[in-house]
């Protein structure tokens, strides 16, 4: 199927669909309404810069193109598990909060 640009939307010279004057990803809404379950209402409530029809233009998006989104979905998922796993040694979030409070501590 022929891609067409339409006033929402553009697709540029990598494949990667975009919200027309965003700089945000047709992917990102997308993941936005997988992860979190929002509904378009609730992802404009979130992205007030985006109007409700950029919303749903790039809902309709990803429902032509749903086997391919899927798909560059699940790589992605695949390559930050990869990295996770290779990465040794990380601090938790509460290890890094407490090391902050004892820096504050030794330094006030």
């Amino acid at each position: 199927m022929p891609l067409v640009a339409t006033r929402h939307l553009f697709v540029d010279a990598y494949g990667v669909a975009w919200i027309a004057n965003t700089t945000t990803k047709v992917i990102e809404v997308v993941l936005d309404q997988a992860a979190f379950g929002l509904s378009a209402a609730q992802i404009h409530a979130e992205h007030p810069h985006l109007s409700l029809a950029q919303v749903h233009a790039a809902l309709s998006y990803y429902y032509d193109h749903k086997s391919e989104l899927d798909d560059d979905i699940a790589h992605r998922q695949q390559e930050a598990e990869q990295l996770r796993s290779q990465t040794t040694g990380q601090l938790t979030r509460a290890q890094l909060e407490q090391r902050q409070q004892r820096s504050k501590a030794s330094s006030g």
